[in-house]
Order: C-alpha cells, then structure tokens, then sequence
C-alpha cells in the first residue's frame, strides 16, 4: 500500500521567545516491509536542522531557532511504501539487545492489578500465540476514548472504563514487561478510512524464536500494511513527535493536524 502522510504541528506563544530546542522524531525509516519514497520536514521560521539517531536507532532531527518567535509551524509530508506482513517486525535497526525492553519507567509500572490480568491472559505463555491472546484481552476489556486531557500512566489506564489508543499500547507494554516479556512502545501513522487521524502507538513484543512481533491493542490484533512506523522507545514519552525545550515567558498554544491517506489509483 502506497500510503500518504501530512502531520502538522503549529505552536503559538503568549508572547516572543528568545529561543527554541526541539527535538523531532517524525521521520520514519526503511525496514523490510516499509519503503519511505520521500520524505520532508518544513519550518516557517529560520531554524537549523540536524539529523541523526538516538541510542534506540530512531531516526530524529534536532531543531534550532533563535528569537525572537511568536510561533512555530513544523510541517512534514511523505510517502511510504508498505507491505502486509502480518504483524512480523523485520529488517529494523536494532542497536540494543531484546532484554533492554524489559526496563520499567515511571509509565510503565504495571502494578498488582494489571499484573494479575496479565497471568491470566497469557496462561504460562510468552510467544506469538499467547502476545496475541493478551493484545485481544486487552481490546476487549476497554472501551476506545478518542481523547484524553493528559495521557495516564499504565496502572490508572488499567484502573479506567475507556482509554485511548496509545493509552492501551504503553499499557500492553507495561504489562508484558511485568511478565517478563520484552516489549516497546511505537510511535508512528495509522491510516484509517473515513475517519479522522491522530498520531497512533502500537506495541512490539518478543516472542522469542519468533522474534518482534507487532500487534495494536485498540484494534485487538496484528498491526498491517495500514501503519507507518517512526520510532520507538520504552513508553509514550521517549518517542513523543516533537519535544524539547523554549527559552521566554508566556504560554504556549497547541494545534495539530494529521491526515494518512492511500494514494490514488492504488
């Protein structure tokens, strides 16, 4: 599937700022089954760009503006190249080993609750099969929110009637961690027909022999040709599309706009 990507993410401030840091991890990269045809990052302001990647292997690009700047429009738009491979994670840049992903964060404690629905629903196993099972149980529990005013931790989404989409994925993640199964947090595009698009998160867990395996926990099952993905990290802030930091007073306002779509004819 040949899938088209626009995400725009406009800042406004309250009043000029001296200066601006941004970290962007918006660009994805080629794996096995996801080509990126092309791919641009645009800013309405004077700026320095320089890319490079973290310690994750994520491709980012560190931004620099100098004021004073009232706001700033970040735009990207490409093109990618995707394949069905049915949730199968192949040919990604691996710098670190599997067990890394077993590290907890603040995000990510998963706690006696969601623990034990964890031991119930992987039922002594930890390959593809039991991930599979785990990511349907997970879908089936919880209502889908399509927004949150701040993004909760993995044991107050356990705690929730609903949660959003990446809510239940850093969810998911926490909990297979707490059952000894390495798994990561992914950030990236999920293109959804007739409906409105939000940047998405997924989840990649290690089955072993098996290797990663992707699979969407607001969908209950395998992620597909659908997604594009960007970057990953141990919860939902470490592969946030734009962080960083700002030097001035005043408050900052925030806009985004997404759209994931399927290129014509195809």
């Amino acid at each position: 599937m040949r899938l088209i990507v626009e995400h725009r993410t406009r800042y406004r401030f309250s009043e000029p700022q001296t200066r601006l840091i941004q970290c962007l991890r918006m660009t994805p990269d080629d794996t096995d089954d996801q080509t990126v045809i092309g791919w641009s990052i645009d800013v309405d302001c004077d700026a320095r760009l320089r890319e490079s990647r973290d310690g994750l292997g994520n491709r980012q690009a560190m931004l620099y503006a100098d004021g004073p700047i009232d706001g700033i429009e970040i735009s990207v738009r490409g093109e990618v190249l995707t394949g069905d491979h049915g949730g199968v994670v192949r040919g990604t840049h691996e710098p670190l080993p599997p067990v890394f992903y077993l590290r907890e964060t603040e995000r990510t404690v998963a706690g006696a609750a969601l623990s034990g629905f964890m031991v119930e629903a992987l039922a002594g196993g930890a390959d593809a099969a039991a991930i599979d099972a785990v990511t349907r149980a997970i879908h089936g529990r919880f209502k889908l929110a399509s927004h949150v005013e701040e993004l909760r931790d993995a044991a107050a989404t356990f705690a929730a009637e609903a949660a959003t989409g990446r809510e239940l994925a850093q969810m998911l993640v926490a909990g297979l961690r707490a059952a000894e199964i390495p798994a990561r947090y992914v950030s990236g595009y999920r293109q959804r027909e007739g409906r409105a698009c939000a940047p998405h998160g997924w989840v990649e867990a290690f089955a072993g022999a098996e290797g990663w395996i992707a699979v969407d926990p607001s969908a209950g099952g395998r992620i597909d040709e659908r997604y594009v993905r960007v970057a990953i990290g141990l919860d939902t802030a470490s592969v946030t599309p734009v962080a960083g930091s700002r030097l001035g007073p005043g408050e900052e306002m925030l806009d985004v706009a997404l759209i994931v779509e399927q290129a014509r004819g195809q």
